[in-house]
């Protein structure tokens, strides 16, 4: 008879496991789940006698898991969130309850413009979390995946991995902005005449990081963008604009308009207006969660009232 993994198993080692895979180091998963790295290794040896098998092996870089631990591990994990998402739904939520750290991951255009009001927003309903506003990184989305951000905010993002959920919930919009000064006098711009500027661009990364928007609807038309400048910061883009004929392709949720040493233009594709959306990025397994609707509905009213 094969033998029972389960009637004998410790079911809080299965946690453990699933640190221990996310992670790959022993380090990390005893901050994770707030424990010694001593316990880890005891609940690894457990785990290694109870499946008979290595699960996990030392090298340079950490941890790499066994064709086994994989396996395992692609089982049992939506079975774990599943059951995570029950037990917590069970409960009335109330966010004033919440305490600890909520750690959400925005785009640079949209954490310029909404950082305040966001902080406001989460704060008047949750008196007692500590709030962090982060920068979208190229770890962000792992970093979700892994429970260490909450909650993502992007544009659309075409290789986006499938345990995360991309929602659009706002619709932006472009203009391009000058110095007041600027020798263009024009109050509209085609696309195709982008090419006769110096252009300045914010870095979204995942979104941009290689080819920003205007370069990808100029190539559309056949036509090459001329890029002057490129930060992660849109501050440091508007320094730049205030001090040279470059043109800024921005967002609507900077709120440009209200900075009056610069001078908007309508920005148009074929006589069409140029609208990509936002999107809201979280693990699968929290898609009931009560906690992240509640962050969601806070940034979908945030978004669609910025204007």
């Amino acid at each position: 008879m094969a033998k029972d993994l389960f009637s004998n198993l410790d079911l809080n080692l299965l946690r453990t496991f699933i640190i221990l895979h996310q992670e790959r180091n022993m380090r990390k998963a005893s901050e994770r789940l707030f424990v010694s790295q001593p316990a880890i290794s005891k609940a690894l040896q457990r785990l290694r006698d109870h499946f008979s098998d290595e699960l996990f092996v030392k090298t340079h870089h950490g941890l790499r898991a066994t064709e086994y631990a994989n396996q395992l591990a692609e089982s049992i994990s939506p079975i774990l969130d599943e059951l995570s998402s029950t037990l917590n739904e069970s409960n009335e939520f109330n966010p004033k309850e919440l305490n600890g750290v909520i750690k959400l991951a925005l785009s640079p255009f949209i954490l310029s413009a909404i950082a305040n009001k966001l902080f406001q927003a989460i704060r008047a309903e949750a008196p007692n979390v500590q709030v962090q506003l982060l920068n979208w990184s190229k770890s962000t989305m792992t970093d979700i995946i892994n429970d260490e951000v909450q909650l993502g905010l992007n544009y659309e993002i075409s290789h986006a991995p499938k345990e995360l959920i991309q929602k659009p919930i706002a619709q932006d919009s472009f203009k391009a902005y000058v110095r007041q000064r600027h020798p263009y006098k024009e109050t509209e711009i085609e696309v195709k005449d982008g090419v006769n500027f110096e252009l300045a661009t914010v870095i979204a990364v995942d979104w941009n990081s290689h080819q920003s928007l205007a370069e990808k609807i100029l190539k559309i038309k056949g036509l090459e963008a001329n890029i002057g400048f490129r930060s992660e910061l849109p501050s440091a883009v508007i320094d730049v604009i205030h001090n040279s004929d470059m043109m800024f392709p921005a967002s609507k949720f900077l709120e440009i308009d209200n900075n009056h040493q610069l001078r908007s233009l309508k920005i148009l594709f074929d006589n069409q207006d140029i609208n990509p959306n936002v999107c809201i990025y979280y693990h699968h397994k929290n898609r009931n969660n009560a906690t992240m609707l509640w962050l969601k509905n806070i940034l979908q009213s945030l978004l669609n009232n910025n204007q």
